[in-house]
């Protein structure tokens, strides 16, 4: 996977005083977890909108004051009014060191059921992996191409490589076709037309 490029710079102040001040500058207070030792930084919004605002999984690269790290964002806080990044946890990769991720789940294929009139309905967005960094992928391909109308498809239906251990249930499913209500009623009535037949065949 390709590592995104951001510049950040190392913090002293580690109080609420010292965190209102530096978002009052415009930066983003942030801890580099992972390598035995934390490190207090902040970034700018920008460097990090790229990171944050999409559905893809992406690795990092800090330029920490020249120094480089790779990581990915573990947990992220938002100000509840104004939807502002207000503090990032990233961990670092360690190279043969195994971590867990959560990656987007990517379908391929077309739905039988799809194609009749059925939806597709997502229950699970991302799955949980464990691998070491080298090993990490940005998203599982999930083939939709034998899910009927009514139908689902599970975590172990994905396409997994083997260097990569899936964390999340097997069982658990991760999308279902769904039976649209039009199509729910046309059997309903037709379940209904058979059984009037049936009663007039045997009076």
């Amino acid at each position: 996977m390709d590592y995104l490029s951001i510049l950040a710079s190392k913090r002293e102040g580690t109080g609420k005083k010292a965190m209102k001040s530096l978002r009052k500058e415009g930066s983003i207070p942030a801890v580099l977890y992972g390598s035995g030792t934390n490190t207090n930084l902040s970034v700018k919004p920008l460097a990090v909108r790229d990171l944050i605002y999409t559905s893809e999984f992406k690795l990092a690269e800090l330029n920490l004051d020249g120094s480089k790290h790779k990581c990915f964002v573990k947990d992220i806080q938002f100000d509840p009014i104004t939807d502002e990044i207000r503090h990032i946890d990233f961990l670092e990769l360690i190279k043969g060191q195994p971590v867990k991720v959560n990656v987007p789940v990517n379908y391929v294929g077309e739905s039988p059921g799809v194609k009749v009139g059925g939806s597709l309905m997502s229950q699970m967005r991302s799955i949980k992996i464990k691998c070491t960094p080298e090993n990490i992928v940005s998203s599982l391909d999930l083939d939709i191409s034998g899910v009927e109308l009514g139908g689902a498809i599970r975590v172990r239906d994905l396409t997994v490589p083997a260097n990569i251990e899936v964390l999340s249930v097997s069982a658990a499913p991760v999308a279902y076709v769904e039976v649209p209500r039009a199509l729910k009623s046309a059997a309903t009535a037709e379940a209904a037309e058979g059984e009037e037949e049936t009663a007039g065949e045997g009076e």
